[in-house]
């Protein structure tokens, strides 16, 4: 069974046609989840530069060389562990605020929100 079982048509002029295409592409969305987002109030964010990925996996590579190093120092108990400990969660602090700034999609201010709009005819 679908999870989406009403159907809403809407009626768009070719300029607001092709600014909902043109923006749903930058956020490499669906034209309906597009909208499904505005609906709930969630801005979706365009989609990053294609280095972005990389340089993630990058940061990554470098997280879990962190951790290899830390588990192996823990073991022998060879450095300050606890400083150690304290770095590496600052660096997966680090990924998580560019994710959230670059990637994740933001909640809307109740103003700008399709939710809370005054209804309008056209």
């Amino acid at each position: 069974m679908r999870k989406r079982d009403v159907h809403v048509q809407l009626w768009l002029n070719r300029k607001e046609a092709e600014t909902l295409s043109r923006s749903a592409k930058k956020c490499r969305l669906s034209q309906s989840a597009y909208l499904r987002h505005l609906i709930m109030g969630i801005a979706p964010k365009e989609a990053p530069p294609p280095d972005y990925y990389a340089m993630m996996r990058q940061i990554y590579h470098v997280g879990t060389s962190l951790n290899q190093i830390a588990m192996k120092a823990h073991t022998l108990n060879v450095i300050d562990a606890q400083r150690y400990d304290e770095s590496f969660r600052m660096l997966k602090d680090i990924i998580l605020k560019i994710e959230e700034a670059v990637i994740l999609p933001q909640k809307m201010e109740k103003e700008e929100s399709l939710e809370t709009s005054p209804t309008r005819k056209d």
